[in-house]
């Protein structure tokens, strides 16, 4: 874990808020090992390998799954919990559809779902919250607990606490599913102080200051390499996955 604490800036006197920020700005949310046919395997000492040796990113199940695990060493209480998110029309995706993070019953953490809060919210709260990146409310719906993004919802959480291996079929659809949204195409963005980098094989966005620039991409391996340091070559294969 002191790899770990090192991957991402952080030491073990670090607040939750201070771990969270520096998380977001050092590891990408990425989708890149289902467009190079490698399966994801929800089991830590795999993920360590991947985000702190590898100094890889990844998707919700990965970037909360061990996040989990860091905020557990250094004496956090953390429940992983279910979230089914929400599309246009107010579509809720399925029963596990995501994966985020109830810390000490009082914090909801989340370095997992790309462009969102820097800083962990209030749990209990059911105010307006105003976070760097925009301002979040909670929102009780029946038992569930729905986020809202600049008055846009994100996802519906249920409140029942859950184990990361429950997440395994979930995470299986998203990988190989052709309605997978993660099956649509390479990308991997990283949050920046004022803003945001996005890559993918076509294009790269980086918003800075409520400034949006974008350039096409003519290479993709060169382009997230170049701006992201990762490493990418595009499997022939069509959801065919292999285990490291």
């Amino acid at each position: 874990m002191d790899d770990y604490l090192q991957r991402i800036g952080a030491s073990r006197t670090s607040s939750l808020a201070e771990l969270h920020e520096r998380h977001l700005l050092s590891v990408p949310f990425e989708n890149l090992h289902t467009h190079m046919d490698t399966r994801i395997v929800l089991e830590i000492p795999w993920l360590h390998d991947k985000i702190v040796v590898q100094r890889r990113g990844g998707f919700c199940y990965e970037l909360n799954g061990l996040f989990a695990e860091l905020l557990r060493h250094l004496g956090h209480h953390v429940d992983l919990l279910g979230a089914r998110t929400i599309g246009d029309g107010q579509r809720l995706g399925p029963p596990l559809d995501h994966l985020a993070l109830l810390v000490d019953g009082t914090w909801l953490a989340d370095v997992g779902f790309g462009s969102f809060t820097l800083r962990p919210l209030d749990w209990e709260s059911r105010q307006d919250q105003h976070d760097p990146f925009g301002v979040f409310r909670l929102v009780d719906v029946g038992d569930d607990v729905e986020v809202l993004m600049d008055g846009r919802p994100c996802y519906r959480l249920d409140r029942r606490p859950r184990e990361l291996a429950e997440f395994v079929p979930t995470c299986w659809w998203h990988q190989t599913a052709p309605e997978s949204h993660f099956r649509k195409g390479p990308m991997a963005s990283l949050a920046r102080p004022s803003g945001r980098i996005t890559v993918t094989d076509k294009v790269v966005v980086v918003r800075e200051n409520g400034h949006k620039t974008s350039t096409d991409v003519e290479d993709p391996a060169a382009a997230f390499l170049e701006n992201l340091g990762l490493h990418f070559r595009q499997s022939n294969a069509s959801g065919v996955l292999r285990q490291l």
